[in-house]
């Protein structure tokens, strides 16, 4: 593909149940992101009883390790679904949190992201290194259960799991098209260094809608969190499904990223405003661009001042970047987003020509 050509892709809202993803063809997925609703949140107990009367019936009986298990069922319909449909080689990468409740008189931890692990394990995927979200918080409070007072306290959960696992062995690619493509799609030296660690530290989002009722009934990952799974896990164009749509992260990134996406989402109202969102996310879109662009020059800056001069420099843009790895890179804005119907975003792309000569961090 030439570097002056113009990219498309296509973020379809799918209003179905993801326990059977019927329109979606196999192995025609490359990557998921996504974050289920947490079994054993207060929040999710409706949603969970709706789809399971085991679910119902535990919660209603005080029994906390069967509604634990029948939850999780309902999800493994939905893994089960995700083995289908994803690409070999690709991955999936699932957002989750543990609980901590007290069913009758018992407090416990339900540990939904070993549960997870295990049911992903045994239907077939590989699993890799986790990697821990620590969730900055301000609540003052540090400690559950008696105080100051030994020995009936417990620990609070500040972090949670994004579980990453593989289908099949390590992809290959093979085609002068796929390795063009995983060349412009590559990221930089010092993104690689910050996101493959194992330790994510950032903040949460706070959800301010202006719809009643509906930040009870959303728990949306950031933005940050999305973006970087995307690119480390993708290439240009390629398709990213989240089969929990929510609010609409993964698909808000993936039109950042230059990716196609599709969601399942069964909450008409949280429909609507993804539709809204996409819409209207030309503008940060572009700050999240031009974000990138001047933590890469400030990260040059430092680096040659500490260490002399970089040896490579980017064919498509002409900065200097570290390794040859980084020398195809292209970078891609958003020209128009345009929401078809209720069902399907558009949005067409350029690529940016060269940057060597721009100052500033506002390249728009």
């Amino acid at each position: 593909m030439s570097s002056k050509t113009i990219i498309k892709t296509r973020h379809r809202i799918i209003s179905s149940d993801s326990r059977r993803m019927n329109g979606i063809r196999d192995e025609s997925i490359d990557l998921v992101v996504t974050s289920p609703p947490y079994p054993m949140i207060h929040m999710w107990d409706r949603l969970f009883s709706s789809i399971s009367p085991a679910a119902k019936n535990a919660l209603e009986n005080n029994d906390g390790n069967g509604a634990f298990e029948a939850m999780h069922l309902e999800l493994d319909k939905v893994w089960f679904e995700l083995h289908r449909v994803l690409k070999k080689g690709s991955f999936a990468c699932v957002n989750i949190g543990d609980a901590v409740r007290t069913i009758g008189d018992g407090f416990k931890l339900y540990p939904n992201h070993s549960r997870i692990i295990s049911s992903f394990r045994t239907i077939g995927f590989d699993c890799l290194p986790v990697i821990i979200w620590k969730k900055q918080t301000n609540a003052p409070n540090k400690f559950m259960g008696s105080g100051m007072m030994p020995a009936g306290a417990y620990v609070t959960l500040e972090h949670e799991y994004i579980l990453v696992f593989r289908k099949g062995t390590k992809r290959i690619f093979e085609t002068n098209s796929e390795k063009s493509s995983r060349k412009r799609s590559s990221f930089f030296w010092e993104e690689r260094n910050r996101w493959f660690s194992d330790i994510w530290d950032f903040k949460g989002v706070s959800q301010d809608f202006n719809i009643p009722d509906l930040r009870k009934r959303s728990a949306a990952y950031p933005l940050e969190l999305a973006l970087r799974l995307i690119n480390m896990y993708s290439l240009y164009e390629e398709t990213v499904l989240d089969p929990f749509l929510g609010t609409g992260t993964t698909m808000l990134a993936s039109i950042a990223c230059a990716r196609n996406s599709i969601g399942f989402e069964i909450d008409e109202t949280l429909l609507s405003l993804v539709s809204k969102q996409a819409v209207s996310f030309h503008a940060l879109a572009d700050e999240l661009l031009s974000a990138r662009i001047s933590g890469h020059n400030d990260f040059v800056s430092s680096y040659t001042k500490s260490k002399g001069p970089i040896k490579y420099i980017n064919g498509p843009h002409g900065f200097p970047v570290v390794t040859r790895q980084e020398t195809g890179i292209q970078l891609h804005r958003i020209v128009d987003i345009i929401n078809s119907d209720k069902s399907m975003v558009e949005v067409s792309y350029e690529p940016l020509g060269r940057l060597d000569d721009i100052s500033g961090t506002d390249i728009f």
